[in-house]
């Protein structure tokens, strides 16, 4: 039986005052699925993304979450539906510690703040400490975010988006700015965490070693235009594919 559809845009559109970064793109992201979205600098990923995530209204089309049309939806109400991403440039509070990231996000999931005579130091420690366990940061929970190596701040990233509870998991670019090791190591951890707990996951990469490695899907985006979507063997042998990103000498990349 086919997995139920949790994501879904239909003909979405995004016009920038006479460019258009996202033309009548469609794509369904199916439950428990791995889908990449690829293309070109300038193709229209992150657009695409922000989009789904109500960071930008759409000219056009609209965004389907678990059968209910989100298009228009602030973005932490999106957060609080299910539907958590990360950014290319790292968003965390690079002043405070990591375990204080944590434990924010955490406390904004439940709707609670804290002020000067609330004792926020106690709120959520438990579940703090198993996210950044799952993510590797455990013995790094009092360190300086902003003094964490890039790689580590991504973690941290993921830490953060994972605090939201969601079922389904957006990130940019997951891997950009890391060292090739890095790269193999972080996207183990995302596959790794994504299978744990079920979740579905949506995201954009330049490293094609890590697409085809982890991808049960690739979309492929071209001038803001969706021009493929299929399995990554399909993907490889799209004549129009190799020609516009992949490249002909690129092999089987």
């Amino acid at each position: 039986m086919e997995a139920e559809t949790v994501l879904e845009t239909k003909n979405a559109l995004k016009d920038f005052e006479g460019f258009v970064a996202i033309r009548d793109v469609s794509i369904d992201l199916k439950q428990g699925e791995k889908h990449a979205i690829i293309g070109p600098n300038g193709a229209g990923k992150t657009t695409l993304f922000n989009l789904i995530t109500g960071h930008l209204e759409m000219d056009g089309g609209t965004v389907h979450f678990e059968g209910h049309d989100i298009t228009g939806t602030a973005p932490h109400k999106i957060v609080k539906l299910g539907l958590a991403r990360s950014f290319q440039r790292i968003n965390i509070y690079p002043r405070m510690s990591v375990f204080e990231n944590v434990q924010v996000a955490l406390i904004a999931r439940d709707g609670r703040s804290f002020h000067m005579f609330t004792l926020g130091y106690n709120l959520n420690r438990g579940e703090t400490d198993e996210l950044l366990q799952l993510v590797g940061l455990h013995d790094a929970a009092d360190e300086i975010a902003g003094e964490l190596a890039y790689g580590k701040q991504k973690q941290l990233e993921l830490a953060i988006s994972l605090a939201s509870h969601p079922r389904v998991l957006l990130l940019d670019e997951p891997t950009a700015g890391m060292s090739p090791a890095e790269t193999v190591e972080a996207m183990e951890l995302i596959k790794e965490i994504t299978e744990a707990r079920g979740l579905t996951l949506l995201f954009t990469e330049h490293d094609m070693g890590v697409v085809f490695g982890i991808a049960d899907r690739i979309s492929v985006l071209h001038h803001g235009e969706l021009i493929f979507s299929g399995a990554p063997d399909h993907v490889r042998e799209d004549p129009e594919v190799r020609r516009v990103y992949l490249g002909e000498d690129h092999g089987a990349a």
